[in-house]
């Protein structure tokens, strides 16, 4: 059942209009727990958009398993999807900045409103991103510290490889799943694949750690696949942040996800002009490489990759 959340008058008689997909079991309609699947804040990360997708094929699939509610918003910022836009277009502006919003604000606050408004009790929030179009993460959970005790046992079942719990900043109380959490309401931050591209890959590994999400809250009654035990990170320094050193072409030699020692080259920085090896960019510990560079040409000081030490593979 599609639903508009939100609309705003656009330019030249278009309207805007925010929508989910509501999913109800076959027999009680109103009835049981609820988890909303959200995405597309960031108009250029669409690797949510083929989870949408893949959770109501199966859901359709077996609906006879369905007993509870599932909300799909597969474009909270659809002006942003449409134009392949991280923000919102002409209005230059962070839709992961905005939140709460203002049900009397200005169009950008009042559409950040109505989505809270419409999403605020939903017993599980899923908020997947992508990451931009310059580096690939694994799937992962980011966790913000203040919520940990409330969202870790989400998180464990979510099928991913790697939760990262991360200490409060100012700059996060403006963000979608911040404001959730904030009322009460537990909100999963998922990153994955690259910005404007679908890993179909990770996308399946996060529908299938979804349907455990569902089966443990008595959404789902189906069977569902036994969820991968994450990595956990809580301190800072278990993760090493690799910049390059020089700009130029950035050439990998490592595959991601892979299990590194000190010293092994992750990949090389290359002059394409001259033909020579400008830099080598080597892990400096032990460790596993969960993001790496995939857009190729690099400045003095991009972020190549990171590396979790091999210390730090905690599972719980």
């Amino acid at each position: 059942m599609v639903e508009t959340i939100a609309s705003v008058g656009l330019p030249i008689d278009e309207t805007l209009k925010n929508k989910k997909n509501r999913i109800l079991p076959e027999k009680s309609a109103e009835e049981g727990k609820r988890i909303s699947i959200v995405t597309g804040i960031h108009g250029d990360e669409l690797e949510g958009q083929y989870v949408c997708f893949e959770l109501q094929r199966r859901i359709e699939k077996d609906r006879e398993n369905l007993a509870g509610i599932v909300d799909i918003y597969p474009a909270v910022n659809p002006l942003g999807i449409d134009s392949i836009t991280r923000g919102i277009p002409a209005f230059d502006l962070d839709m992961n900045r905005l939140f709460p919003g203002n049900i009397d604000g200005n169009m950008t606050e009042y559409l950040a409103a109505g989505i809270i408004e419409d999403i605020a009790g939903s017993d599980c929030v899923v908020d997947i991103h992508a990451s931009n179009i310059y580096l690939t993460e694994i799937p992962q959970i980011r966790i913000n510290e203040l919520h940990e005790e409330m969202l870790m046992p989400m998180a464990k079942n979510a099928n991913v490889d790697f939760i990262w719990v991360h200490g409060a900043s100012t700059v996060l109380e403006s963000t979608f799943a911040h404001s959730l959490n904030s009322i009460g309401t537990p909100t999963l931050v998922v990153e994955m694949g690259v910005g404007m591209r679908i890993t179909q890959e990770y996308g399946d590994q996060l529908a299938d750690g979804i349907f455990c999400l569902m089966h443990e809250m008595g959404i789902w009654k189906g069977k569902v696949k036994q969820p991968r035990q994450p990595i956990i990170s809580r301190d800072p320094d278990d993760v090493n942040y690799l910049n390059a050193s020089v700009g130029g072409l950035f050439i990998p030699a490592a595959r991601h996800w892979e299990e590194l020692k000190k010293g092994d080259v992750i990949g090389r920085i290359v002059d394409p002009l001259c033909g020579k090896v400008l830099d080598e960019v080597k892990a400096p510990v032990d460790g596993i490489l969960f993001t790496i560079r995939d857009y190729p040409v690099v400045d003095e000081g991009s972020l190549m990759g990171r590396l979790l030490r091999k210390e730090a593979y905690k599972f719980e």
